[in-house]
C-alpha cells in the first residue's frame, strides 16, 4: 500500500475514527484555552507547506484549489505561506465564497494580502508546473457533488501534476473509504487530528498515496473523549505473540494443520495452502485432495502427509489426526466437495475457511449451527457478497458494515480481503486494518497462501483472531518484500510465499523495523 514509516508502539497513527468523531475531537478542542479553529487551521496549513518541501523539495509553484468549508481555510492559508515563501500561487475558488465562515474568510483576507492570484472556473487557469493542492471538501462530503466541485476533481486528475489532498481527497468518504462520485487521486494526503477510518481500506488506497498524520499538537486528553473506531495492524507487535521455540521442542508441539481440498483442476490451490502451513511453522501437515494431486503435492513439498481421497467417509477417519483445518482452497463445488465440506465442519476442530466452502455455505445446502464452530473465515468481496445475499457493489460500498455482518451472521472471525483488509473476531474492540500489502497480490492462489498460513499459527496454539491479524500481516508483507524482490509484474502467489519466512525470522534480527514500517508517519 505505499512506503510507510513508524514513530512508537501506542503512536496516535494506529488509532482511525469516523469523520464525526474526529470533528467531536476538533470542537471540544477549540473551546479549550489558547486553541481556536484559526489556530488549528494555522497549524494544518504549515503541517502541509513543510511536508511539500519533504515530499518534492519544494515547489516553484502552486495551485490551490479551494470550496468554502474550513477546508479552504486551510488552503488559503497554505498560500500566505508559500507566497511568503517566493513561491508563486495561484488560488481556484470553487463555490461560494460568500457562504464561508468567519474563520475561512479571515484566512481568505490573509492570502489576498499575499502575492497571491484569484481565480473562478468562470476564468481560465493553465496549469503548466508545480504542485497541486486540494483544499475543495476534505471531510465535508456529504451528497453528489455539485457540477463545479466535479469539475475540479477532474481538472486536479487530468494535469499530471503531483497532487497534495488536504485532510482527505476530496470525493472519498472518509467513513467508508467509498467513492461515490469522483475524487481527486493525490500522491500526498496531509490528514489532521486522527486517521479517518476510511482512508485506509478500499477504494481509497487508490486516491490517497502517502499519508501524514499531523496531531495539530491536541492535547491527548481531548483525543481520549472518543473511542477509535478500528486500529491498524502492528507486525512488529504480532510477531512477539509467535510462540517461542523451545531447545527441547518436538513437531508435536506445533500442532497438525490439515488442508481440504484440491477437485480436478483446482489442486494447485490445495497444495500452495499445505505449503504455506508449512512454511509458517506448524509441526505436521497434511494434505487431504484428490488422489490424482499427491504426487504433485509430493513432488513439490514432501514433508507434507498426502493422502488420496474419493469421498467424506475416507476423509473421517484421517481427521482425528489434525488439529487444525484449512478448507476450501480448489475445494470446487461438486458432490465430493460437498461430502468433505461437511465432514469437516462435524470434526470440532478450529477451522480456517476459504473459497468454495464459504461459496458452499453460502448456498444454504448444508444446515449448519455456526455459534458451535471455531473458524476464521477469509471471504474476498465476492464471496462475502455470497455470504450475505447481497452485491460485491454494496459490500465495497461499506466494507466496514459488511465485515460486522459477516461476523454476527456467522459467529466468526472473518479476514475480509481486499486493499486494506479488514479483521474482526472480538466485535466489541471493532475491526483491524492491514496496512501492508500491494496490488501484485492480485493473482490466483494468493488467498490459498493467506488460508494456510493462518491455519499454521492456529495450529501452532495462537488464537483465532490473533492467527488471523497476524496471518494477514505476513502475508501482506511477505508481498511487500516479494515485489522488493521480483518486481511488481508478474508476481505469483509462490513468490509470496517464498517470502514468509523471512518475515517470520525478522523478528530475530533488525530488519523487523524496515519490514514491518506502519502505513502513516505521523508529525506533530
Amino acid at each position: 500500500m505505499g512506503d510507510v514509516f513508524i514513530m512508537s508502539s501506542n503512536s496516535k497513527s494506529e488509532w482511525s475514527f469516523t469523520v464525526e468523531k474526529v470533528k467531536s475531537i476538533e470542537a471540544r478542542a477549540v473551546r479549550s484555552p489558547g486553541l481556536s479553529i484559526t489556530k488549528l487551521m494555522e497549524r494544518a496549513s504549515m503541517a502541509v507547506f513543510k511536508e511539500i518541501e519533504r515530499k518534492f523539495g519544494g515547489a516553484s509553484e502552486l495551485t490551490i484549489f479551494c470550496g468554502t468549508g474550513n477546508n479552504a481555510g486551510d488552503g488559503y492559508l497554505v498560500a500566505a505561506i508559500a507566497a511568503a515563501n517566493s513561491v508563486r500561487v495561484s488560488v481556484m475558488e470553487v463555490g461560494d465564497v460568500q457562504k464561508q465562515s468567519v474563520e475561512v474568510a479571515h484566512a481568505r483576507s490573509i492570502a489576498a494580502k499575499s502575492a497571491v492570484k484569484f481565480f473562478t472556473p468562470e476564468t481560465e487557469l493553465e496549469i503548466k508546473e508545480g504542485v497541486i493542492i486540494d483544499a475543495l471538501i476534505g471531510t465535508g462530503l456529504r451528497s453528489q457533488m455539485s457540477a463545479n466541485f466535479v469539475e475540479a476533481i477532474k481538472t486536479i486528475n487530468e494535469s499530471k501534476m503531483p497532487v497534495v489532498a488536504i485532510d482527505l481527497p476530496s470525493g472519498l468518504d472518509g467513513n467508508t473509504g467509498d467513492v461515490p462520485d469522483f475524487a481527486v487521486q493525490a500522491d500526498l494526503t496531509v490528514t489532521f487530528v486522527a486517521l479517518k477510518r476510511g482512508m485506509m481500506t478500499g477504494k481509497a488506497s487508490a486516491y490517497c498515496g502517502e499519508i501524514v498524520l499531523a496531531s495539530l499538537e491536541i492535547p491527548d486528553s481531548l483525543r481520549n473523549i472518543e473511542t477509535s473506531d478500528s486500529k491498524l495492524l502492528r507486525l512488529k507487535y504480532l510477531l512477539g505473540h509467535l510462540p517461542e521455540r523451545s531447545k527441547l521442542a518436538h513437531k508435536y508441539h506445533f500442532g497438525h494443520a490439515m488442508v481440504v481440498g484440491g477437485e480436478f483442476g483446482f489442486g494447485g490451490a490445495a497444495i500452495m495452502a499445505a505449503q504455506a502451513c508449512m512454511r509458517t511453522g506448524a509441526g505436521l501437515v497434511s494434505l487431504c485432495s484428490r488422489i490424482e494431486h499427491i504426487g504433485s503435492m509430493l513432488a513439490r513439498q514432501p514433508e507434507v502427509m498426502a493422502h488420496g481421497v474419493a469421498s467424506g467417509q475416507e476423509l473421517e477417519p484421517l481427521l482425528d489426526a489434525a488439529t487444525v483445518l484449512i478448507i476450501g482452497s480448489g475445494l470446487g463445488k461438486s458432490a465430493w466437495s460437498e461430502q468433505l465440506l461437511q465432514k469437516s465442519l462435524r470434526a470440532g476442530h478450529p477451522m480456517v475457511v476459504d473459497a468454495d466452502a464459504l461459496n458452499l455455505i453460502a448456498d444454504g445446502c448444508m444446515k449448519i449451527n455456526f455459534s458451535e464452530l471455531s473458524w476464521v473465515i477469509t471471504p474476498h468481496s465476492g464471496e462475502a457478497a455470497r455470504l450475505l445475499g447481497t452485491s460485491v457493489q454494496l459490500v465495497e460500498k461499506d466494507r466496514f458494515s459488511a465485515i460486522k455482518a459477516l461476523q454476527e451472521k456467522y459467529s466468526a472471525t472473518v479476514i475480509l480481503k481486499g486493499p486494506g483488509t479488514l479483521v474482526v473476531g472480538d466485535a466489541a474492540a471493532g475491526p483491524r486494518i492491514c496496512p501492508y500489502g500491494n496490488a501484485s497480490m492480485a493473482t490466483a492462489g494468493s488467498g490459498d497462501v493467506l488460508a494456510g498460513i493462518v491455519g499454521s499459527l492456529l495450529a501452532q496454539g495462537m488464537p483465532l483472531q490473533l492467527s488471523a491479524e497476524l496471518g494477514c500481516c505476513i502475508h501482506s508483507k511477505a508481498a511487500d518484500l516479494a515485489v522488493e524482490r521480483f518486481g511488481q509484474f508478474g508476481l505469483t502467489a509462490t513468490d509470496i510465499l517464498s517470502c514468509v519466512r523471512a518475515i517470520l525470522n525478522s523478528r530475530l534480527t533488525d530488519s523487523v523495523e524496515r519490514l514491518a514500517s506502519p502505513e502513516v508517519k505521523e508529525v506533530g
